[in-house]
């Protein structure tokens, strides 16, 4: 069954929306111990380590570390005989809710970085950067002394050595004297790196940060914070280096997603602390949502994944399309439309115009001449409220784009229902409401089978049989079979 309205509330991570979870200082997650800390609490142990006895090793987990771990038992063991394991990135978070737990902060290296920087500067810890390109390290450098005065960088070297080297790169690093050592060789090698070379170490504080370096240099720019905070950041990484970064997002998002369902289900009775006063009727019932939610998790993965690409390669097209319209007709190029959603529930469709900006009231003047026919879903084949630019739009669906905002935002899906106009609902009988129990989505049964030329009737039996019987694979048939559909064009107007 689809219940995809499960996923958008796993995704929330606003306090006020959930009750308060419990957040252990210390949590397990696949068998890793994550220090559960907010940031100050983290600030203290770092400068702690900073000045230490001896050489610390402090890593990062985020999705894609969890993933490498299941083929790479080197870098696993790494991780698991760390000193400290930081929580990086929603997918964290969304495991760590699976579980029962709440994520204190988001301690990821890019939003980490400045506090260390100031926190270094203050306590006199110099830093010493190792890796990225040739240039980055000694770019990033500059940077951060400029926006941390008072901070030394002890010395920089980019990532590009050989192993005949490395005994060359250690002294030069022992001898600045640094106390802070930042290594950005990607996962897993810079963890495989410094756990094999800390003996040889005199830096205190040891850390794997990633592309860290390639921020600071400007050689990758971070995304909108708004986009941060939606914990989406990932998106925008994926259409800035879609080659490289295609196989971590698009397959490994959903591969994260069932693993930590999956970690949950077996850790969840073990975790509870009433599993013994519970009933087995309630056991069952918890069993069960979990089965559902394993293919809401994937289905809202898909969504996310297939709408952020969709939309970075097809913005050309949105661009030009913008302009023809507003060539044709004056007026807004979007046009917002409240549509009704996931069990009744309004929210804003947005749609490219392909109407004149009057085409309410010619609709009401059609209904007042007695041209419609009675139907629920008005649809008319020569419509006179349609543009000539929003004849050829609306044939090949392109109208139809901006509702992958939509999407992205968890209003719709890639497949569903589609979303109907609140009269259309207020029209609807118990039979048809049963529509209203899954997303609504872009594309449909019906949508790929004669669009409009579909009876109306006939397009409620093929929701109602998606919206009880249909599953991921439903949802990928549909997805392929939806481009050769608004290709010939059939059913669009």
């Amino acid at each position: 069954m689809m219940f995809s309205h499960l996923m958008p509330r796993l995704l929330r991570s606003r306090a006020e929306e959930t009750a308060p979870l419990p957040m252990p200082a210390e949590v397990r997650l696949f068998g890793l111990t994550i220090n559960n800390v907010g940031l100050n609490e983290a600030m203290a142990d770092l400068m702690r380590r900073a000045q230490g006895p001896r050489p610390s090793l402090v890593n990062f987990v985020n999705a894609h570390c969890c993933n490498l771990t299941v083929t790479d038992a080197d870098y696993y063991r790494v991780l698991q005989h760390s000193d400290r394991l930081l929580p990086d990135g929603s997918g964290v978070r969304l495991a760590l809710k699976l579980n029962g737990l709440g994520l204190r902060e988001n301690l990821n290296g890019t939003d980490l970085l400045p506090h260390l920087c100031r926190a270094a500067a203050a306590n006199g810890h110099s830093l010493y950067l190792l890796g990225g390109e040739p240039g980055i390290a000694a770019s990033a450098a500059r940077r951060l002394q400029r926006e941390h005065p008072g901070l030394r960088i002890a010395g920089t070297r980019d990532g590009f050595f050989t192993a005949e080297q490395e005994p060359a790169v250690i002294r030069d690093i022992n001898d600045s004297g640094a106390a802070i050592l930042l290594v950005a060789m990607g996962v897993p090698r810079q963890e495989l790196w410094l756990a094999r070379h800390l003996p040889a170490l005199n830096t205190r504080l040891n850390m794997g940060v990633g592309g860290l370096f390639d921020f600071y240099a400007d050689k990758v720019s971070r995304s909108p914070l708004w986009l941060r905070r939606l914990g989406s950041e990932w998106i925008w990484r994926l259409l800035q280096e879609p080659g490289r970064m295609w196989r971590r997002y698009l397959l490994g998002n959903p591969l994260f997603v069932w693993r930590a369902w999956r970690d949950a289900r077996r850790n969840k009775p073990q975790q509870s602390p009433s599993v013994f006063a519970r009933l087995a009727a309630g056991w069952h019932r918890l069993g069960w949502k979990l089965g559902l939610t394993l293919p809401a998790l994937a289905k809202r993965s898909l969504d996310a994944s297939v709408a952020a690409t969709a939309l970075a390669l097809l913005s050309p097209l949105l661009l030009v399309t913008a302009l023809a319209i507003r060539l044709e007709s004056p007026g807004a190029v979007l046009f917002g439309q409240t549509r009704i959603g996931l069990n009744g529930r309004p929210f804003r469709c947005w749609k490219l115009r392909s109407m004149y900006r009057d085409a309410e009231q010619r609709l009401q003047a059609l209904q007042q001449a007695g041209t419609l026919s009675g139907e629920v879903r008005f649809k008319m084949k020569q419509d006179p409220r349609i543009t000539r630019v929003g004849r050829v739009i609306r044939k090949l669906s392109i109208d139809e784009l901006p509702q992958l905002w939509n999407v992205l935002r968890g209003d719709m899906s890639l497949v569903g229902p589609r979303p109907a106009l609140p009269r259309e609902v207020a029209a609807y009988g118990a039979t048809e409401r049963q529509r209203l129990l899954a997303t609504p989505g872009i594309t449909c049964t019906w949508q790929v089978s004669g669009r409009s030329d579909i009876p109306f009737a006939q397009q409620v039996t093929m929701d109602r049989e998606y919206v009880f019987n249909g599953s991921l694979t439903t949802d990928l048939r549909l997805l392929l079979k939806t481009v050769p559909a608004v290709l010939s064009g059939r059913g669009a107007y």
